[in-house]
């Protein structure tokens, strides 16, 4: 397949995905941001905006999460934006099911059995945006995660369980004429490199990052790089997991009409048993208007409109649209 350089990078062609045409794939060895890339690209008409198109890069100077926040971008690991043409609304369900389906890649499947046959929490889906895991208190930890976790210490206070961070995802609308024709999905997964957070970079989350390499060797201290699958493998798996989640989410919406839930259950109970805040006890902050409001209570699932259900101490249980989650020991 014939790989057009559309921007003033250079193009790699060791990692493009033959079997995929319809993706219309690029690799760049760099890339400020595959987000920002991609969606200047479809934009200003370099790019069709009725065909999909999938960028990947080797690093990314400047990537983008959550709220503005930085992604770090080392490289090693796999930084990947999908262009998706779409004409039905977005809900707070597609960055779930987009989670729910990369939890079911292969990689993370295999990592999964292993890490529960020897005890250990598995990789979930975080509301609203993550993949990885809270640890618990007897979870060994790689040398990486525990180097990343000093920089917490005294911003947790020992109070707070850090989210290890395995995987984010942001996904940015794209009109045209005041139009929506697309999204873009942006993910970021750690494969081999495992960024080292500071107070600065992690910007008051209580998480630190961890990869797929740091994972495989918590299972077998003497695992090699080599064990895991190739970045164009993770580009493969990762690419049919944002497709078929897409898929996944245009038959909810045509499901919603009809008044039948067949799909929106069979989510939903997919979604319970990946998610990584199940029966946690939150601290929920939101701002509004300039005022903070804090919510203490108990993880228990989510609501068919993708909201985090918290159930509070009174026995109320509120639908959380967006806010920041601290897990809080109980132990």
């Amino acid at each position: 397949m014939p790989i057009l350089n559309q921007s003033s990078h250079s193009v790699s062609e060791s990692l493009t995905l033959e079997h995929l045409p319809e993706l219309n794939h690029r690799h760049l060895t760099s890339s400020a941001s595959t987000n920002s890339e991609l969606i200047a690209d479809v934009q200003n008409g370099t790019l069709n905006a009725t065909e999909m198109h999938l960028l990947t890069a080797e690093i990314q100077s400047a990537g983008r999460g959550q709220h503005g926040r930085s992604w770090q971008s080392p490289r090693g690991n796999a930084y990947l934006s999908l262009y998706h043409p779409v004409h039905i609304p977005v809900s707070g369900l597609l960055s779930l099911i987009i989670g729910v389906e990369l939890a079911k890649m292969p990689v993370i499947q295999m990592l999964n059995e292993q890490l529960q046959t020897q005890g250990l929490i598995p990789i979930g889906v975080k509301w609203a945006n993550d993949l990885g895991f809270y640890q618990s208190q007897n979870q060994p930890q790689s040398q990486s995660a525990l180097d990343s976790a000093d920089v917490h210490n005294t911003e947790l206070n020992h109070q707070t369980l850090p989210f290890n961070k395995l995987a984010g995802i942001l996904i940015e609308p794209i009109s045209q004429a005041g139009k929506l024709v697309g999204l873009v999905i942006g993910v970021g997964l750690n494969v081999q490199a495992t960024p080292k957070l500071t107070a600065q970079t992690s910007e008051g989350m209580s998480y630190q990052a961890i990869s797929l390499q740091d994972i495989a060797e918590t299972l077998q201290p003497k695992a090699q790089a080599a064990s895991l699958p190739s970045l164009r493998v993770l580009y493969q798996q990762m690419s049919k997991a944002l497709m078929a989640a897409m898929t996944r989410f245009e038959h909810l919406s045509i499901e919603k009409p009809t008044g039948h839930s067949y799909y929106l259950d069979s989510f939903l109970k997919q979604f319970d048993s990946m998610d990584a805040l199940s029966e946690l006890r939150l601290r929920v902050t939101q701002e509004h208007n300039g005022q903070t409001n804090i919510l203490t209570g108990y993880a228990c699932g989510i609501d068919t409109h993708g909201c985090l259900q918290l159930r509070q101490d009174n026995g109320k249980i509120s639908a959380l649209f967006t806010g920041r989650i601290d897990v809080i020991q109980t132990t």
